[in-house]
């Protein structure tokens, strides 16, 4: 029976993301599995914690059979191999005073190291990226998004144990946790507002452009020509627009990722085109293109240019968390021999330096790319460098008919509030967005189709609680597992030396 309900919660939590979508089923999932490991030993923790885990990743991920069913199962078992960590805290925090904040500080614990390590992490799945259509998503611009994932599974927590402190009679611990489910949802649309601080700077015009791309799949971007075609002519349309007056000039144009994977700096027809296309329109295009490492011809980067009418290629971002095993191939002389398609990866992405802070036509931009928007301290580096709007250029052609571009899209929603800034997202074939702060997408280009958007988006210059004090907030609740840990080692180890010094007592006849 704890095996099943294990592995429910896990389904459960998947539930609340795309493409089922249905946010309340993330407590729920962690109830069933705080119920399935509530007052057990820590090695069974440890075990349904990976059934768990397991369940939710393997369908989350499906998206991944699109590279290789392989690739799929490898990556949802080392996922869920993290929440391990998970049921081994809930067992052990369920025997402590407090169950619930013990047993919600370990999923904080657990998404964290998950995001970090090995090779910069893998933060996907964070149960804060399933709450962006809930109240419970305010929370992220109050403290962060570690913190969203904290009171989700707070409530789920006190949801089971509300239903054992009720079945025991014990009113009065039944009434605190019940006082915690209330103070947890009541709570967040009334802090969002106040964390969140008003426009501050004025105005930008920004455009968006969704070229399409002629195949997806694998080989996506095998034509790279026509890919870097269909950007010029959607922007070319653009400035046809601007030129007859039916929408206002732009500060400045923002193309996807990938956007040109014919390196500009190698072929001198490539920039010539860009700089005939940003000559059309007349403001800067930041423009996803790929390029060689210079001086290193066997690496290459990706790279957001801003590409001025007049002086070509100027400022560059260059992403800092290239995809493991996607952009660049860890221990490829081993690996390469066995999987055949890391051919189509032959050189590896280096990492940028710096955070994606760049001046595009007069507006302080914070640039990330792709899967970049689901590493908080990524989103977090270009709030400190005084971002006012942040900008998304990704490329999710190979995905395209699956659900990672709406989980992605609900990641950069919950961006959206936890950084207070407005979020465009440019994407080769879908899904391109304008997302406010309060999470509303108010303008949208979806898969598949191509186009143009030209908004005015507001700049904002101050920090949310979250961007100003959330690093602080995560690693206070890391401290809570930690001491959870802690407490329950010493508790046990106190029983057994308990065990070892009763006396024995014999009788005989």
């Amino acid at each position: 029976m704890a095996a099943l309900l294990a592995v429910l919660g896990g389904l459960a939590v998947f539930a609340a993301f795309p493409p089922i979508s249905f946010a309340p089923s993330a407590p729920v999932g962690v109830a069933l599995l705080t119920a399935a490991l509530w007052g057990s030993r820590a090695r069974r923790g440890v075990g349904l914690g990976f059934a768990s885990g397991v369940a939710f990743f393997l369908p989350l991920l499906s998206w991944m059979t699109v590279i290789g069913q392989d690739a799929w199962v490898l990556l949802a078992l080392w996922c869920g191999a993290w929440s391990m960590l998970i049921g081994l805290i809930t067992a052990l925090g369920s025997r402590l005073p407090g169950a619930p904040v013990w047993i919600a500080s370990g999923w904080v614990l657990a998404e964290g190291l998950r995001g970090r390590e090995p090779w910069g992490g893998f933060p996907w799945g964070s149960l804060s990226f399933s709450q962006a259509d809930a109240a419970l998503a305010d929370w992220a611009a109050v403290a962060g998004t570690p913190v969203v994932t904290f009171v989700v599974a707070l409530i789920g927590a006190s949801l089971t144990a509300l239903a054992v402190a009720l079945t025991a009679s014990r009113y009065r611990a039944a009434l605190a946790f019940a006082l915690t489910l209330v103070a947890a949802v009541a709570l967040a649309p009334l802090l969002g507002p106040l964390a969140t601080p008003p426009a501050s700077a004025g105005e930008a015009t920004i455009a968006i452009v969704q070229g399409g791309t002629p195949q997806t799949g694998m080989g996506a971007m095998d034509v790279r020509q026509a890919v870097l075609d269909n950007h010029i002519g959607q922007t070319l349309n653009l400035a046809s627009a601007i030129d007859s007056g039916e929408v206002a000039a732009p500060d400045f144009v923002l193309w996807p990722e990938n956007s040109s994977d014919l390196d500009p700096f190698a072929d001198p027809a490539v920039a010539d085109a860009i700089t005939a296309t940003a000559r059309a329109v007349g403001v800067p295009i930041l423009v996803g293109v790929v390029t060689t490492v210079p001086d290193n011809p066997s690496q290459v980067w990706n790279a957001g240019i801003v590409w001025d009418p007049e002086r070509g290629p100027s400022a560059m971002y260059v992403k800092t968390r290239p995809v493991p095993f996607g952009e660049f191939i860890p221990f490829r002389e081993q690996l390469a021999p066995i999987v055949g398609r890391f051919d189509r990866i032959p050189r590896d992405f280096a990492a940028g330096t710096t955070p994606g802070n760049l001046d595009i036509g007069g507006v302080a931009v914070g640039n990330v790319i792709c899967f970049e928007i689901a590493y908080g301290d990524v989103v977090e580096a270009v709030v400190d460098g005084g971002a006012q709007v942040i900008t998304v250029q990704t490329n999710n052609a190979t995905y395209q008919g699956t659900a990672q571009p709406e989980q992605q899209l609900q990641i950069e929603r919950m961006r959206a509030t936890e950084t207070g800034r407005t979020v465009l997202v440019a994407a080769t074939s879908g899904i391109s967005a304008v997302i406010a702060p309060d999470r509303v997408i108010t303008h949208r280009i979806d898969e598949g189709d191509t186009g143009w958007l030209v908004v005015d988006v507001p700049l904002v210059e101050e920090p949310t609680w979250a961007t100003a004090y959330g690093r602080a907030a995560e690693w206070v609740i890391v401290l809570f597992a930690l001491v959870a840990i802690g407490w329950s080692l010493a508790a046990r180890l106190v029983r057994d030396r308990g065990r070892v010094d009763s006396p024995v007592t014999s009788t005989s006849a």
